[in-house]
């Protein structure tokens, strides 16, 4: 009966909370929930590298998007994933590599959507409207953090590859990936204020 009458005060309490500063409790429950599915992408990248690495899928290369040049003077990509083993620099894995990426970014952020649409935001409108306005936000932040992924990618899994044995390379990409979801969850939050606007 205590227990009951506890979780009753902490609900009654969270609700006094809510109503006196809704901006701070929306962004409260949005910040835990995001975590929530950050650290399910993290699990997630390292288990379906490791099923498409056993493929034949690791000898096939993407490069897509040249946006530039490294300061070796060689061709820079926003999705750079050479054929063969992930290398010191990061580079490889090739299309293996990427699908891992690409597929618990998607997985991670299909679950994100459902969960701030109902939970965080309660938005009742239009679901595909906001499915694509979200896509679409999805898509470009996707890039920005891929490009962004040249300014630490080579120094982080060098580090990690030299220095932290075997566990180097799913260290090097937890933290990669650690590094993606921080850089969209700050962008994400007023995107779904806009996204999910309620009367």
């Amino acid at each position: 009966m205590k227990i009951l009458d506890k979780k009753s005060d902490s609900l009654s309490m969270w609700k006094q909370f809510q109503n006196r500063y809704p901006l701070i409790a929306q962004f409260l429950v949005f910040f835990a929930l995001s975590n929530g599915v950050t650290i399910l992408q993290i699990v997630l990248m390292p288990f379906l590298n490791a099923v498409f690495a056993r493929t034949s899928l690791v000898t096939i290369a993407v490069r897509l998007f040249p946006i530039g040049y490294n300061l070796d003077g060689s061709q820079y990509y926003i999705f750079n994933y050479a054929s063969g083993p992930v290398l010191e620099d990061g580079t490889g894995g090739g299309l293996a590599y990427f699908l891992a990426v690409q597929f618990s970014l998607g997985i991670a952020q299909v679950l994100n959507f459902f969960l701030q649409k109902n939970i965080t935001f309660r938005y009742k409108g239009s679901v595909f409207k906001a499915a694509f306005w979200y896509f679409f936000a999805y898509v470009l932040i996707t890039f920005a953090a891929a490009a962004l992924q040249g300014m630490y990618k080579i120094p982080l899994y060098h580090f990690c590859m030299e220095h932290l044995g075997n566990r180097g390379q799913t260290i090097a990409d937890m933290l990669s990936m650690m590094i993606n979801c921080v850089i969209s969850f700050w962008i994400f939050f007023p995107i779904f204020k806009i996204i999910f606007k309620t009367k």
